[in-house]
């Protein structure tokens, strides 16, 4: 039976690390803290399964804290004909808004136009877009004169407009709402620790029993038994199927995703702008988020995964040519705040397919009999991932049956006290970082200014000038000395650095 809810949040983690040991045998073991893993650990313990989610590094340290920020259907995907993953995803976005209010609210987005065969075309494509939503609809297609395009878009490139579509989608932060999955996994009776890497898989008679894992902040190494193990790595599932089968074929093809953050100036208002067609093919964002403007995005293929992605000079330039081309006056490398990359998990089925073509749907692959491995999807989807990831646990590790109770689910909200700003640009309060110690799990500088707070992802230069006390207020909080605070700032500003746009290249091919 699952624990006591009720006596489990807030547990300071020492406290967690003694319920970990004491329960080694659980249900389901998920490996990876980012938007699925969470998911499936909100789902599998919302059922009463014994759960454990363990995460290398932080909640949502990867992919699941650098997207477009945005819940939606997938606009381009009805060109493509794949009507059954939009209406899937329109239905999730609205369970989203229902479920996370706090974090998931509707954005209205307008799309310039500069022909009339755009104008119709968009017009029709995007009236079939609402219509599928159906009753999960966030809002109708407007048709915009140029007029109401301008005032809807004040910054718009005004030479040749035609007018404007307007439609309906939702916007959200990503990290925050990782985070939130992380407290209901507490609030529904499981267990979610960062920091924890899985170093291992148990076998017992060909079938995956177990996981070895280390604990990054005590250095004590944890063994787990567990019914069934789910690979919810994102695009380092491969390194964990490899633990089983050292030469599995790959699931993933990974590409990089890179945005830009400038100040609000550039796109006034409240209105998000889509740019439907790049020179790449792509579509490009303008988003008003927290405060500020975020534009992307690119899609460039990788042959490495590293932990802390840096965008290439080119995806900039690309980014703000691209932008220069539907704004009355273009942002240029100065004006950029912060820019941030992103690794997304691409199935790929076809090695010679470009990123942009290969698959954005998921993947459930069963191996070792008890190894579930999800991989693909996206931040709007991934209710539905987890609970059909965990109907397949079901299954695979001989579990009683119990019905997925997350449809409509609330998610834990829980708000810190207001406070003196630390910073001018910023709205982090010592209030804020308090509450990121004691009820957010955030153990390092990082954590609260990347993830608990997104100073990192607003402004670089304002994070790195803040990082000393928030260093000095988390030390309090953790009972830690000079040298830690020394080391905490020391390791947050080198890895900012790479979030500052310089005007020379910010690395090479």
């Amino acid at each position: 039976m699952a624990p006591d809810k009720a006596a489990i949040v807030p547990l300071a983690r020492p406290e967690l690390l003694v319920r970990a040991a004491e329960q080694t045998d659980w249900d389901i073991i998920i490996i990876g803290g980012g938007a699925t893993g969470l998911g499936t650990a909100v789902d599998a313990a919302s059922r009463g399964y014994r759960t454990l989610l363990l995460d290398a590094h932080d909640f949502a340290k990867g992919t699941s804290s650098r997207s477009t920020k945005l819940v939606h259907g997938g606009v381009r995907y009805l060109e493509q004909g794949r009507i059954g993953l939009v209406r899937e995803a329109l239905v999730e976005r609205s369970r989203m808004v229902r479920n996370a209010p706090r974090w998931v609210k509707p954005l209205s987005f307008v799309v310039p136009v500069y022909t009339v065969w755009d104008k119709l075309k968009l017009r029709v494509g995007l009236t079939a877009y609402s219509l599928l939503a159906g009753r999960f609809g966030l809002g109708p297609v407007r048709v915009l004169s140029v007029d109401e395009t301008v005032e809807a878009l004040p910054a718009v490139k005004r030479e040749g407009l035609l007018g404007g579509v307007a439609y309906m989608d939702a916007q959200f932060d990503d990290a925050a709402l990782a985070v939130a999955l992380a407290q209901t996994v507490h609030d529904q009776g499981g267990l979610a620790l960062n920091y924890v890497p899985v170093t291992g898989l148990a076998m017992s008679d060909g079938r995956v029993s177990g996981v070895s894992a280390r604990d990054l902040i005590t250095g004590r190494e944890l063994e787990f038994t567990a019914r069934v193990v789910v690979n919810a790595a994102g695009v380092w599932v491969d390194s964990i199927r490899r633990m089983a089968q050292p030469d599995v074929a790959p699931m993933v093809s990974p590409s990089q995703g890179v945005h830009l953050v400038v100040d609000a100036r550039w796109l006034p208002g409240d209105q998000a702008m889509l740019v439907p067609e790049t020179e790449d093919g792509r579509v490009l964002f303008m988003i008003p988020w927290l405060g500020r403007v975020l534009l992307g995005t690119t899609d460039t293929p990788l042959d490495q995964l590293p932990i802390e992605p840096i965008a290439y000079e080119d995806e900039i330039d690309f980014i703000l040519r691209e932008a220069g081309q539907c704004l009355e006056k273009a942002p240029t490398r100065a004006d950029v705040l912060s820019v941030f990359a992103g690794l997304r998990p691409l199935i790929s089925t076809d090695p010679e397919a470009s990123t942009s073509e290969l698959s954005r749907e998921h993947v459930i692959r069963v191996e070792h009999q008890s190894l579930i491995t999800i991989a693909g999807g996206k931040w709007t989807t991934y209710r539905q991932m987890a609970e059909e990831v965990v109907d397949e646990a079901i299954k695979a590790g001989g579990l009683a049956p119990r019905s997925c109770k997350t449809q409509a689910l609330a998610l834990h909200t829980e708000l810190p006290e207001a406070g003196e700003r630390l910073h001018p640009e910023l709205d982090l309060t010592e209030g804020q970082v308090r509450h990121a110690v004691r009820k957010q799990f955030a153990l390092t500088v990082e954590d609260v200014l990347a993830r608990r707070h997104r100073a990192l992802f607003l402004d670089a230069a304002a994070a790195i000038a803040i990082a000393p006390e928030v260093a000095r207020i988390m030390a309090d909080e953790l009972d830690r000395d000079a040298l830690w605070i020394a080391t905490q700032v020391e390791a947050f500003i080198i890895m900012a650095e790479g979030y500052r746009c310089a005007p020379a290249p910010v690395t090479e091919r």
